[in-house]
């Protein structure tokens, strides 16, 4: 199922959002140690960014490492930072030859000089990628992601380079860290939990949610395309009635096509 078959029916879908959940609870029922999950998990993560590239999906949000996850065991956090440098390694030659653009969004003053260095490398390698934008969020979340462009916006207010009567949601939503990226159409959570954790509170106002008790390690092609499936008949009428919508696109409150 291609986005360009999915186009033709009544919810076109261009950015997919993950909450990836449940490593832990795999490793556990696996017997085997929390990191296990971690590192089956980057599996999934490989092959999942290969499924969306292949459908035609244009981005890729994946809540890989929340701002409240720092409060876990330092041998956990430590473990998945050197996670995410043998990912940046291993797949920045795949990244270029596939055209995988990577964006990283979420607070970076918490993470080590190394792992930020790997990071604006990866970014700066890869600009150039059109098939698919791979937007990680580290050390993200909503509410500070918010209150800091709140802050960008009051600073610009103070400086003059801001007329507060003119601002509105999609001028703020440009100082947001996904500023430049469309809001996501669809967002999946693995693991059974039903609920975002603080990941894209002001950029899933109007997202389609879909929840699966599949633990993220578990997650494959299949269980993407059933997610797929489920979100295709969906009607998005962003407040409208169904006597308003286009046949085969929906407008957004900001009046962008989705």
């Amino acid at each position: 199922m291609s986005n360009q078959v999915m186009q033709k029916n009544k919810a076109p879908l261009q950015h997919l959002a993950i909450i990836m959940d449940g490593n832990g609870r795999w490793a556990k029922k696996q017997g085997l140690p929390r990191v296990a999950g971690h590192h089956q998990g980057v599996q999934t993560v490989l092959n999942v960014v290969d499924e969306c590239a292949s459908l035609g999906i244009r981005y890729l949000s994946l809540f890989a490492f929340s701002s409240e996850n720092w409060g876990r065991p330092q041998q956990e956090v430590d473990a998945l930072m050197e996670l995410l440098l043998q990912f940046l390694d291993s797949q920045r030659q795949k990244m270029l030859d596939n055209g995988i653009r990577l964006q990283v969004i979420g607070d970076r003053n918490r993470l080590s000089d190394s792992v930020c260095e790997a990071l604006q490398r990866a970014e700066a390698e890869t600009s150039g990628g059109t098939t698919l934008t791979l937007i990680l969020a580290l050390s993200y979340g909503g509410r500070d992601e918010i209150l800091r462009a709140a802050k960008k916006m009051a600073e610009g207010a103070l400086a003059g380079t801001i007329e507060l009567d003119s601002f509105d949601n999609r001028k703020f939503s440009t100082l947001l860290d996904t500023g430049d990226i469309p809001e996501p159409d669809l967002l999946i959570r693995t693991s059974g939990e039903k609920r975002i954790s603080n990941f894209l509170l002001w950029q899933a106002a109007y997202a389609e949610f879909y929840f699966t008790d599949v633990l993220w390690p578990d997650f494959d092609a299949d269980e993407l395309h059933k997610a797929l499936e489920d979100y295709r008949p969906r009607k998005r009428r962003f407040g409208l009635i169904d006597d308003q919508l286009e046949p085969t696109s929906a407008q957004s409150p900001e009046g962008e096509s989705h």
